[in-house]
């Protein structure tokens, strides 16, 4: 086998695997509604001021690749409370955010959580950090008590 056969190999392998890579810290709705379930467990447990300390952790439990834990209060001021990927977010109203195509994505999120059912999906165009595109997001919103909770996923 020759060098430049040999590099072409390495190369298409070391490509292969960073696609792996990234496949698997893309999160699945599965993932996204049980981490909605594990904070609302966490949130019930030790309060909102720990809670949503942890949700912003950078480090912490309710971060895993491309999924995180926001939150607003189930009254509708679009403040957000929390924001694992965004914590400037945080204590400011982002209610009249705008998606890609002129969505009201925080305003149909907060619909969802304080909906009837307490819950549910939204879908919307978002910029997709890992492709530098806009891509479609769907995130899942559940209300615990008076806070809503969402994590996102890129389809």
């Amino acid at each position: 086998m020759n060098k430049f056969f040999k590099s072409i190999m390495v190369a298409l392998s070391l490509l292969a695997f960073s696609l792996t890579a990234n496949a698997a810290d893309k999160g699945t709705a599965d993932e996204a509604v049980a981490m909605v379930k594990k904070a609302g467990e966490f949130l019930k447990k030790n309060g909102k001021e720990k809670a949503f300390a942890e949700f912003n952790n950078p480090k912490g439990q309710f971060i895993k690749g491309d999924l995180y834990i926001f939150t607003f209060l189930a009254n509708g001021d679009g403040i957000e409370q929390a924001n694992g990927a965004n914590p400037k977010l945080v204590g400011k109203n982002v209610s009249e955010m705008k998606d890609a195509d002129g969505k009201f994505l925080i305003k149909d999120i907060l619909a969802a959580g304080m909906s009837k059912e307490g819950k549910g999906w939204v879908d919307y165009k978002w910029p997709n950090p890992a492709t530098g595109k806009i891509d479609g997001k769907r995130t899942y919103v559940e209300r615990v008590d008076d806070v809503l909770i969402g994590c996102g996923i890129y389809k």
